[in-house]
């Protein structure tokens, strides 16, 4: 391995992920309900953007300014591709993090984001981020960090360490990374079945091995296989960023704000009584046993009234962008799966599902006429709860909206000729929510096929079948794989069919179709 990697992974790409914690849009629903005033967007920074998709997507569905670099060229290759195709402007490089944080012709940032990146790299790296964030972070401007975190990596750290010690000693060198993944997790897997004491005293990280054996393995080596993998602890995060003058607002992941599926009575008693805020994390973490943190700071939090964070909230619009049908009422938090209050949850439910953007004063005020007991307080919980599971979403005003759709449009159009040769690009970007959506590569086919004139969905699954048949692919259903061009295009008119009437509706009102 190279000097330039710095002790990362660098001989396989990164997966072309999406991270919906890096849109800058979700900042002010979080401080909002945190009763902080959220900054105003106008230009953000993305510190190892891998494949750049998170990057070009909120670049395209927005009206803020973006740069970034990822030190591996191959993948900021592909970025600076999408971000040509978009014509958003983004300015994306291939440097490592001393070099482009050094850069004299940067703006000041109202954001910087890092997902992924902190427990991975050097102190020396993460000097020169703290550095540049204190530099270049605007006041008032919003860092989101996202790090493996103690407790809940403790025990793994040993078997990490033992895991990169094989790849390293016993794994051949002209073997590439994934060999050496699959010998070292094969070796684990004889260590374990020797019955160690250590497996013994910590019997999850079994369990975990067996995850990380059914993962992607490109994930896995940039997960695991890095020379530098160190989970911190909330309180270390906060001495290493204080020299950046930023505090901690919030966390980032929404579902942390909602106490009553994470935190047991005694649990919420115990955090209340803690002064400290800070401490009071460091805290929290040891009783959801946290493994990986979500979080916003801020240079200079300042806090809203009531009545400011009321007019807020109600100001604040979101959109459903799944079929009303196929929202569970189940969510899943740090004590298990739990069950949303049906009275509450399917009133807002059924409000929303005409799939058009509406604000939350609105919604108080269609109750409020029904004579429906659901005030906004309820309905700014439901919203932090239906937006931490991605039922709904966030929505940008008109302006931003009308002008962000010629780039939306245009990186999707790219986005969905590749997906003719690749299902690696899951998402396509939405000028109302400024930023990604999951949308799979059939389903990008048909939209492709829409935008050529095909009319009806045994139209659009002739098309895709027409592309399938030229590369030789074949469709899988229930295990088998289907042979015949009759089954497939069957199958693929099926398919069609479901997503001219459940999916296409929703794109249709996200602006993407």
């Amino acid at each position: 391995m190279t000097d330039w990697t710095a002790g990362y992974v660098a001989d396989i790409g990164y997966t072309f992920g999406y991270y919906t914690e890096l849109n800058p849009l979700r900042v002010r629903l979080a401080f909002l309900n945190a009763g902080l005033v959220p900054p105003d967007m106008g230009a953000a920074c993305e510190l190892g953007f891998g494949q750049g998709m998170s990057t070009n997507l909120h670049a395209a569905a927005s009206v803020v300014q973006w740069h970034g670099t990822d030190f591996n060229p191959s993948q900021a290759a592909f970025a600076q591709e999408l971000a040509g195709a978009c014509g958003s402007g983004a300015q994306l490089f291939d440097e490592g993090f001393d070099a482009f944080c050094a850069r004299s012709d940067l703006p000041e940032f109202d954001y910087i984001g890092l997902h992924g990146i902190w427990s991975w790299i050097s102190d020396e790296n993460r000097a020169v981020i703290v550095d540049f964030v204190r530099r270049k972070l605007k006041v008032g401007g919003v860092l989101y960090i996202s790090y493996n975190t103690q407790p809940g990596w403790a025990a793994m750290v040993p078997m990490r360490d033992l895991l990169t010690e094989h790849a390293e000693v016993l794994g051949s060198d002209g073997a590439g990374i994934v060999s050496r993944i699959d010998s070292a997790l094969g070796f684990v897997d004889q260590l374990l079945a020797a019955n160690p004491a250590y497996a013994r005293a910590n019997p999850q990280v079994a369990e975990r091995i067996q995850k990380i054996k059914e993962q992607n393995r490109h994930y896995v080596a940039h997960e695991y296989f890095n020379r530098d993998w160190q989970p911190m602890a909330f309180a270390q995060m906060a001495r290493w960023l204080a020299p950046a003058k930023v505090q901690w607002a919030c966390s980032a992941n929404y579902l942390d704000a909602i106490d009553i599926v994470n935190l047991t009575a005694e649990q919420q008693s115990l955090l209340a009584s803690i002064p400290d805020a800070m401490f009071r994390q460091t805290t929290r973490d040891f009783c959801v046993n946290q493994q990986f943190r979500k979080d916003y700071w801020v240079k200079g939090a300042r806090t809203l009234s009531s009545l400011e964070q009321v007019e807020a909230l109600r100001a604040q619009r979101v959109i459903l962008v799944q079929p009303r049908a196929d929202v569970s009422l189940k969510v899943s938090g740090s004590l298990g799966e739990a069950t949303m209050q049906d009275s509450v949850y399917n009133p807002i439910l059924d409000l929303l599902a005409d799939h058009k953007p509406k604000s939350l004063g609105q919604m108080e005020l269609a109750f409020k006429a029904a004579g429906t007991p659901i005030g906004l307080p309820q309905i700014q919980q439901a919203t932090m709860l239906l937006s931490a599971t991605g039922v709904i979403f966030a929505v940008q005003d008109e302006v931003a909206i009308a002008k962000a759709k010629k780039a939306c449009d245009r990186i999707n159009t790219h986005l969905m000729q590749k997906a003719r040769a690749s299902n690696e690009l899951s998402y396509l970007a939405s000028p109302v929510t400024a930023g990604g959506i999951t949308v799979p590569r059939f389903q990008q086919l048909f939209l492709l096929a829409c935008q050529q004139g095909h009319k009806q969905p045994t139209d659009w699954a002739q098309f895709v079948w027409t592309i399938l048949a030229a590369q030789g692919q074949r469709l899988v259903k229930e295990g088998h794989t289907l042979e015949s061009p009759e089954d497939n295009i069957a199958e693929l008119t099926d398919q069609a069919q479901n997503f001219a009437v459940k999916q296409l509706p929703i794109l249709q009102s996200l602006q993407m179709a």
